[in-house]
């Protein structure tokens, strides 16, 4: 299952001022924090062992990662299953305390359009706060829900 493309966000409106990479800096952001997790799935774990500690150690960002390892495409195979649970609940929610929600939250009033968000780890330390209270959130429903 394809949850986001690169692809799908450089065409039509797509500022013009920007390198196609732009239209991938939001998901490589989610990709980076759900590396940091341990949440990879295994085609990585096997074919992409230096990619992974580069982001860890971030000398690569989950942007260059999307587009080095991944084709520019977010896909279930890059998450365990735990990560892809989560990916459906969040990434893929519309509306209020959606991924994309989020990160309008914590940068659209910093830049002209989501596509202006600058690739860096600072960027990415202001939204992974976000993501780490999201993700705590959701593992506490699910072990209530599997509990009760």
């Amino acid at each position: 299952m394809s949850y986001d493309r690169a692809d799908w966000h450089y065409g039509g409106n797509f500022p013009a001022d920007l390198p196609p990479q732009a239209g991938g800096t939001h998901i490589g952001m989610f990709l980076a924090w759900a590396i940091g997790q341990g949440l990879e799935g295994e085609l990585h774990r096997e074919d992409s062992a230096e990619s992974l500690k580069a982001v860890r150690e971030r000398r690569m960002t989950g942007r260059d990662f999307l587009m080095r390892e991944c084709d520019e495409k977010f896909v279930d195979e890059d998450l365990n299953d735990e990560g892809n649970a989560f990916t459906v609940a969040y990434y893929e929610k519309e509306g209020p305390g959606s991924y994309l929600a989020d990160y309008e939250d914590v940068f659209g009033a910093t830049v002209s359009t989501l596509y202006h968000v600058e690739d860096t780890w600072s960027n990415y330390d202001k939204l992974a706060l976000v993501l780490d209270r999201r993700f705590s959130e959701w593992r506490k429903e699910r072990r209530a829900r599997d509990a009760g």
